[in-house]
């Protein structure tokens, strides 16, 4: 057969989808999904038109639709209209089934959203990862989708990382990626909501030894969505730098993101409230909003906290005067 260089084994193919071997023979010998030819031996040999139905099967799945049922779409060809819209009703429930547990992501009490966008990442698959979380803020806005979505699937990843030995580091290098690269387009992906207001920009950046942007993405681009002009530092952002940038863009806030305790610093916070710039009579300073779990509870004496996105958004859309 001239097209057998072509095809893949089944353990190729599994690696590729992101499901195990074992899977692969369950559905062929339950839903038929199975190679169209064997080569001597019944050594399984997939072709790319093998693939492509297996490929619909992993989407149906992911997106809550049963295996009985996507087997039957994907070989139909019906899966091809892609995964059902967000708004769609879930599909109904066939009862508990049993996975394999290197692919089960402790997700808990989720949106059907999250679980298929963790079987993507399990899966390794950055184009079902992109489409869905693009559709998403598409759909629904950035703030909901962080909050209902982002969030809890990267905290799974994030457990499931600590409780195998290191392993899924990949998964979770990966969603992150896809997850900040969402949050960047945000703004070509939905419509601004409000007029860019005229007013000083807010000033977004991580303390100095803070490597975790994601938040400060997050709420860089929800700001964008309310009009809200900012200027994104980003990453482990140098004291001395800080305060240059404060007094070269005369910030109406600035966001001093910490995500663990060792990286929050008061005297930082202090130092960025203190400074004042404008003519004589005329003063004016920054708000200065240490956010972050790095921070604890409440934030240094005198400066306001938001406990959330939603709330840090509702805070730095209205005007202030320093």
């Amino acid at each position: 057969m001239n097209d057998s260089a072509a095809a893949l084994t089944s353990g190729a193919v599994a690696r590729r989808l992101g499901v195990s071997p074992t899977t692969l023979r369950s559905w062929d010998r339950r839903y038929g999904l199975g190679p169209a030819a064997r080569t001597q031996g019944r050594h399984r040999r997939w072709t790319p038109e093998d693939i492509a139905v297996l490929e619909h099967m992993c989407r149906l799945t992911a997106s809550g639709i049963p295996p009985g049922e996507a087997a039957r779409l994907a070989s139909e060809g019906e899966a091809s209209r892609g995964p059902r819209a967000t708004g769609e009703p879930d599909a109904p429930s066939t009862g508990r089934r049993r996975r394999d547990a290197s692919t089960v992501l402790p997700l808990g009490d989720v949106r059907q959203e999250c679980r298929g966008l963790a079987r993507a990442a399990v899966r390794l698959d950055a184009q079902e990862m992109q489409s869905r979380l693009d559709s998403l803020i598409g759909e629904h806005g950035l703030v909901p989708v962080w909050e209902e979505v982002m969030v809890p699937t990267l905290r799974a990843v994030g457990r499931k990382w600590e409780l195998s030995d290191d392993r899924y580091v990949e998964v979770e290098h990966l969603l992150s990626w896809h997850v900040s690269t969402a949050l960047r387009c945000a703004p070509l992906l939905r419509p601004r909501t409000a007029p860019l207001l005229d007013t000083s920009p807010v000033l977004l950046a991580c303390m100095p030894d803070e490597q975790h942007t994601l938040p400060l993405e997050a709420l860089n681009a929800a700001l964008g969505e309310n009009g809200v002009p900012t200027r994104m530092l980003g990453a482990a952002v140098p004291l001395e730098a800080l305060v240059a940038a404060v007094r070269r863009t005369g910030p109406s806030a600035v966001v001093l993101w910490s995500q663990a305790r060792s990286t929050a610093g008061e005297a930082v916070a202090r130092r960025v409230a203190a400074m004042e710039w404008g003519p004589a009579g005329a003063r004016r300073r920054a708000r200065v909003l240490p956010s972050g779990p790095g921070w604890g509870r409440s934030a240094p004496s005198g400066l306001a906290r938001c406990g959330s996105l939603r709330d840090a958004v509702t805070l730095l859309s209205t005007p202030h005067s320093g």
